[in-house]
């Protein structure tokens, strides 16, 4: 379906959606944009890359009062990084519209500069939970006027610990009159909500698309814990990837082995929890332009990131959640490009990869070392050689 087909969207959105480079809406677009316009509760379930944030971005923007200067809408998100995503895409559907403002608050930044962005006046929020709640304790932010309300990335923000404080935004909104929620997965939080605030809402499910699906040859490496490092390293090597990311469990496994790889002569840096925000846009600005050939991250820090040709992505830990293992190979295989991925696990850790990859419905090439060539090579028989020590430095 073409978006000029769309008669209940505004002339300058559809300029916007037309400079943005798009023409066919999605098919989470297609379904969600004409009930949101209706004025109607969502609860969609679509994969990550699908086009959720114009789905419900567009509606948003349509049904603000540009003659007021108070928020409106509030948009919820997990992370700032997304939350930044976010607001930058809104922003590109209201060039031509200028007289909706959108201010972006997220944790991590100066809280004066977004209070002096919000005193300017603004018709839409986009926000991370914590933070929100600290300008709503503060009277930094006036929400007395919102009647709309998303949460974009609703199993990921409600499995981080956020479930209270979203209680608490929606209760201290009295003017609401639709949530929608957008999410991955639809896990027991997202449907506690639902069922507490929502009313009549529409579901909507999409499915992957076959054709639309990024294509990525995924390989899995049994290694132990002393040969790990030189697993990854020659991985990298081999393949001759450019940009790659790596992700791990926790913030201290990535600042360690972001550490080891720099002594090995990688250009590495790595995003965590615990870096300012100024340190994370200067770490992403150089991953972005080619002056970090790798990345390592945590899931939580990297949610929201949108690189589009990262060559490989590396699982030095098997995830904790089935869904962050999805998550994670996504970042490869993006814009039509070919991707390659690769799961690091212990010997005792084959039951739970098989677990996490039938569950995710992926499929993985065993693999070992050819050490005659240093390639890795499809797996065929168990052999006990594929566990010795490897040294390429």
């Amino acid at each position: 379906m073409l978006y000029t087909e769309l008669r209940c969207v505004s002339p300058e959105i559809l300029q916007a959606v037309e400079r943005m480079g798009f023409t066919d809406m999605t098919e989470i677009q297609e379904k969600t944009i004409p009930v949101m316009m209706a004025g109607q509760d969502v609860i969609a379930k679509a994969p990550t890359g699908t086009g959720k944030t114009c789905a419900f971005g567009i509606p948003v923007i349509e049904k603000v009062d540009k003659t007021k200067a108070v928020p409106q809408s509030v948009i919820l998100a997990p992370t700032r990084e997304l939350a930044q995503q976010i607001a930058d895409d809104l922003a590109d559907l209201c060039h031509f519209i200028p007289e909706i403002r959108i201010a972006c608050v997220y944790g991590g930044a100066n809280m004066q500069k977004q209070i002096d962005k919000l005193k300017k006046g603004c018709q839409i929020v986009v926000a991370t939970p914590g933070r929100l709640m600290d300008h709503m304790q503060h009277h930094t932010i006036d929400t007395k006027a919102v009647t709309t309300i998303v949460l974009d990335e609703a199993d990921e923000m409600l499995n981080m610990g956020f479930y209270k404080d979203v209680r608490r935004i929606i209760d201290q909104m009295k003017a609401r009159r639709s949530l929608s929620m957008f999410s991955a997965t639809i896990s027991r939080e997202v449907m506690d909500i639902g069922w507490l605030y929502q009313k009549n809402a529409a579901e909507i499910t999409v499915q992957p698309v076959l054709e639309s699906q990024p294509k990525i040859t995924q390989y899995m490496l049994c290694t132990t814990g002393r040969n790990k490092l030189a697993d990854l390293a020659q991985i990298i090597i081999s393949g001759g990837y450019k940009r790659v990311m790596v992700f791990c469990d926790t913030k201290f496994t990535t600042a360690t082995l972001t550490n080891q790889l720099v002594r090995l002569n990688f250009v590495a840096d790595c995003l965590h929890g615990d870096l300012s925000q100024a340190e994370r846009n200067k770490i992403m600005a150089n991953f972005r332009e080619g002056k970090i050939d790798v990345l390592v991250a945590t899931d939580v820090a990297a949610r929201g990131i949108d690189v589009d040709d990262v060559d490989a992505v590396i699982n030095y830990e098997v995830p904790g959640s089935n869904e962050y293992y999805t998550h994670r190979i996504g970042r490869t295989g993006r814009a039509k490009r070919e991707g390659v991925a690769y799961l690091l696990y212990g010997k005792e850790e084959t039951r739970r990869v098989e677990e996490l990859l039938r569950l995710t419905r992926n499929k993985a090439i065993p693999v070992h070392w050819d050490f005659a060539h240093k390639n890795l090579v499809e797996e065929k028989v168990e052999t006990g050689d594929k566990f010795q020590v490897r040294r390429y430095f």
